[in-house]
């Protein structure tokens, strides 16, 4: 259930299981209630100890991308070009993941999760949430008119 190379890590390993039963969790801090990933033993806003885990839905905003055209390594050219983004989840966290397909990948593009299985892990992935670049936040469709950039 993790990646290769994974170690064991009690902060971690929940992350680990929800993305196994395709779902997505963030924890929460039980003062402040603001939502955080990767998990910590206290909150940065408030500094209380402890969180609890919550489910959120997975939907969010492309805060950043980079795509990538050429491969690391032989075994990976089937895999490229790829796109990897910072997803700004409406649940309330920052996260890591694919975008695909690679060329739908656009700064404040709303996107929905997909669950990618690997032999004994699974990968958090994103697509477009309706297939169509149109679906930009009001600030990315600012943003890209003023700049030409995303698109």
């Amino acid at each position: 259930m993790r990646p290769p190379g994974y170690e064991p890590d009690p902060d971690n390993d929940p992350w680990w299981e929800a993305l196994a039963g395709h779902r997505v969790v963030v924890q929460a801090c039980p003062s402040c209630g603001r939502h955080r990933l990767p998990r910590m033993p206290s909150c940065p806003w408030c500094a209380t100890p402890g969180g609890d885990d919550v489910e959120v839905d997975g939907t969010g905003v492309v805060y950043s991308f980079v795509r990538a055209h050429r491969a690391l390594t032989p075994e990976r050219e089937d895999e490229v070009p790829y796109a990897i983004a910072t997803v700004e989840l409406d649940g309330g966290a920052r996260v890591f993941g694919r975008v695909e397909p690679p060329e739908d990948a656009a700064i404040g593009v709303r996107v929905a999760p997909t669950f990618h299985d690997h032999d004994g892990w699974t990968e958090l992935r994103f697509r477009p949430a309706t297939g169509s670049r149109d679906d930009f936040s009001p600030q990315a469709r600012e943003t890209v008119a003023r700049t030409g950039r995303g698109t």
